[in-house]
């Protein structure tokens, strides 16, 4: 099968398990707004453990276009982001082809954005972020696929979005590789966990998508 029809199936497959969650959650079932203290000790560094009300942290990294781009570019809009790297030819290829079902699925919607992080930041310059995208179909305006500063990209996986296992300082030999993504709503918070290449876990994700733009109905 080709991508567009593997694309076209994940819809369809998709849409039905929206449709059956729709009728599975009930009104008042919203999701849980994730703190340190929710999450498995061995995510969490020690000294974030006790912190309430977390919130994904400001960020200066540059986007496949060049641009240097900000969480106050992002404005009110739901996250979904992951950690990759271009030479990946494990996790990541699958991970990217269900990222871009979810910009496929999501197409039009103003209020969702795909962040995509490189892990090997040195070597995914804006260039070579670019034209992974074009392998992915990529669109700038809902999909970023960022590089920056090593550290700063690993700090963000460690102690904001809480997506890698293992410990480390993001120097020279310090390598993370996850195929964790993590939902985050409108304010900032961690409201969902999944793996990236499991195709029920990206449905499940679509669906809790759902309930984030609910809860936003439920507020105006």
């Amino acid at each position: 099968m080709g991508t567009k029809g593997g694309i076209l199936a994940f819809l369809i497959i998709a849409g039905i398990g929206i449709v059956i969650s729709y009728f599975l959650i009930k009104p008042d079932d919203v999701l849980p707004i994730y703190q340190p203290s929710d999450l498995k000790p061995v995510l969490v560094d020690a000294d974030q453990r006790g912190k309430e009300d977390h919130r994904v942290s400001d960020f200066k990294l540059i986007n496949q276009l060049g641009d240097t781009v900000t969480r106050e570019d992002i404005g009110q809009k739901i996250v979904i982001a992951d950690f990759f790297f271009a030479r990946c030819q494990t996790i990541c290829p699958v991970m990217n082809e269900n990222m871009a079902r979810l910009q496929d699925y999501f197409k039009g919607s103003d209020d969702i954005i795909l962040l995509s992080h490189s892990v090997t930041p040195d070597y995914d310059t804006p260039e070579v972020l670019y034209e992974y995208g074009e392998r992915y179909g990529a669109d700038p305006s809902m999909w970023w696929l960022m590089t920056g500063e090593k550290t700063h990209i690993y700090e963000l996986a460690r102690r904001s979005y809480f997506a890698v296992l293992d410990e480390g300082d993001g120097g020279m030999q310090d390598f993370v590789h996850t195929e964790n993504v993590v939902l985050v709503d409108r304010e900032g918070r961690l409201r969902g966990f999944y793996d990236g290449t499991n195709l029920e876990e990206m449905n499940q994700l679509i669906a809790d998508v759902g309930r984030l733009r609910e809860e936003r109905v439920g507020e105006e």
